[in-house]
Protein backbone atom coordinates (compact mmCIF):
# COMPACT_ATOMS: atom_id res chain seq x y z
CA UNK A 1 0.00 0.00 0.00
CA UNK A 2 1.14 3.69 -0.98
CA UNK A 3 0.93 5.78 1.73
CA UNK A 4 1.09 9.40 1.82
CA UNK A 5 2.17 10.30 5.24
CA UNK A 6 5.99 9.22 5.53
CA UNK A 7 5.86 10.30 9.20
CA UNK A 8 5.53 12.72 11.89
CA UNK A 9 7.53 15.60 11.07
CA UNK A 10 7.02 17.81 14.78
CA UNK A 11 4.96 18.70 17.69
CA UNK A 12 4.35 22.62 18.33
CA UNK A 13 3.63 23.90 21.78
CA UNK A 14 3.09 27.13 22.85
CA UNK A 15 3.71 27.78 26.50
CA UNK A 16 3.12 30.22 28.89
CA UNK A 17 6.46 31.40 30.33
CA UNK A 18 9.14 30.56 27.43
CA UNK A 19 11.98 30.15 30.39
CA UNK A 20 10.03 27.96 32.35
CA UNK A 21 9.17 25.64 29.28
CA UNK A 22 12.66 25.79 27.34
CA UNK A 23 14.75 24.66 30.87
CA UNK A 24 11.87 21.97 31.49
CA UNK A 25 12.21 20.87 28.02
CA UNK A 26 16.10 20.43 27.49
CA UNK A 27 17.44 20.28 31.03
CA UNK A 28 15.04 17.89 32.56
CA UNK A 29 13.80 15.77 29.36
CA UNK A 30 16.85 16.60 27.87
CA UNK A 31 15.53 17.55 24.02
CA UNK A 32 19.09 18.90 22.00
CA UNK A 33 18.27 22.79 21.28
CA UNK A 34 18.81 23.12 16.94
CA UNK A 35 17.31 26.35 16.55
CA UNK A 36 16.15 29.41 19.02
CA UNK A 37 14.55 32.56 17.22
CA UNK A 38 12.98 35.63 18.51
CA UNK A 39 10.40 36.62 16.07
CA UNK A 40 10.03 40.87 16.76
CA UNK A 41 7.28 41.14 15.12
CA UNK A 42 4.91 38.41 17.17
CA UNK A 43 6.70 39.56 20.57
CA UNK A 44 7.31 35.48 20.10
CA UNK A 45 9.87 32.68 20.48
CA UNK A 46 10.36 29.94 18.77
CA UNK A 47 12.80 26.88 19.83
CA UNK A 48 13.21 23.91 17.68
CA UNK A 49 13.82 20.75 19.56
CA UNK A 50 14.88 17.29 18.34
CA UNK A 51 15.44 14.10 20.38
CA UNK A 52 18.24 11.70 19.56
CA UNK A 53 19.01 14.17 16.82
CA UNK A 54 15.26 13.86 14.90
CA UNK A 55 13.73 17.32 15.31
CA UNK A 56 10.18 16.92 16.64
CA UNK A 57 8.75 19.91 18.73
CA UNK A 58 8.68 23.45 17.91
CA UNK A 59 7.95 25.37 21.29
CA UNK A 60 6.42 28.75 20.78
CA UNK A 61 6.10 31.31 23.34
CA UNK A 62 3.09 34.33 22.58
CA UNK A 63 2.09 37.20 24.75
CA UNK A 64 -0.78 35.89 26.66
CA UNK A 65 -1.74 32.93 25.36
CA UNK A 66 -5.15 31.53 26.30
CA UNK A 67 -5.27 28.54 28.55
CA UNK A 68 -6.38 25.08 27.12
CA UNK A 69 -7.79 22.55 28.86
CA UNK A 70 -6.46 19.24 29.54
CA UNK A 71 -8.01 17.33 31.67
CA UNK A 72 -10.24 16.21 32.51
CA UNK A 73 -10.07 14.34 28.96
CA UNK A 74 -10.80 17.26 26.50
CA UNK A 75 -11.58 17.10 23.13
CA UNK A 76 -8.03 17.69 21.05
CA UNK A 77 -4.71 16.31 21.70
CA UNK A 78 -4.37 14.39 24.89
CA UNK A 79 -1.04 13.95 25.59
CA UNK A 80 2.50 13.66 24.33
CA UNK A 81 4.21 10.56 24.82
CA UNK A 82 8.05 9.14 25.01
CA UNK A 83 9.40 5.78 24.41
CA UNK A 84 11.67 4.75 27.01
CA UNK A 85 14.14 1.93 27.54
CA UNK A 86 13.97 1.94 31.90
CA UNK A 87 10.69 3.52 33.65
CA UNK A 88 12.50 3.89 36.75
CA UNK A 89 16.14 5.67 35.43
CA UNK A 90 13.45 8.13 33.76
CA UNK A 91 11.44 8.75 37.26
CA UNK A 92 14.84 9.38 39.10
CA UNK A 93 15.76 12.25 36.88
CA UNK A 94 12.35 13.45 37.65
CA UNK A 95 12.25 13.24 41.22
CA UNK A 96 16.11 14.76 41.12
CA UNK A 97 14.41 17.66 39.69
CA UNK A 98 11.35 17.69 41.18
CA UNK A 99 8.86 16.99 39.05
CA UNK A 100 6.15 14.83 40.60
CA UNK A 101 4.76 11.63 38.07
CA UNK A 102 1.36 9.31 38.70
CA UNK A 103 1.68 6.04 39.84
CA UNK A 104 2.68 3.71 37.09
CA UNK A 105 0.45 1.53 34.99
CA UNK A 106 0.54 -1.47 33.37
CA UNK A 107 -1.10 -1.50 29.75
CA UNK A 108 -3.64 -3.48 29.75
CA UNK A 109 -3.54 -4.98 26.21
CA UNK A 110 0.26 -5.08 25.84
CA UNK A 111 1.69 -5.39 29.30
CA UNK A 112 4.00 -2.33 29.05
CA UNK A 113 4.02 -0.06 31.74
CA UNK A 114 3.76 3.33 31.63
CA UNK A 115 3.12 6.93 33.57
CA UNK A 116 2.32 10.80 33.15
CA UNK A 117 3.71 13.69 34.01
CA UNK A 118 2.96 17.64 32.99
CA UNK A 119 4.90 19.91 31.34
CA UNK A 120 5.19 23.57 33.47
CA UNK A 121 1.96 24.55 31.73
CA UNK A 122 0.03 21.12 32.29
CA UNK A 123 0.56 18.96 29.43
CA UNK A 124 0.45 15.56 30.02
CA UNK A 125 3.22 13.55 28.66
CA UNK A 126 4.12 9.63 29.13
CA UNK A 127 7.03 7.74 29.72
CA UNK A 128 5.97 4.24 27.79
CA UNK A 129 8.92 1.67 28.45
CA UNK A 130 9.84 -0.50 25.64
Amino acid sequence: MNYLLKNVHHIAIICSDYAKSKQFYTEILGLEIIREVYRQKRGSYKLDLALNGQYIIELFSFPDPPKRLSRPEATGLRHLAFSVDNLEAVLAVMEKHKVSYEPIRTDEFTGKRFTFISDPDGLPIEFYER
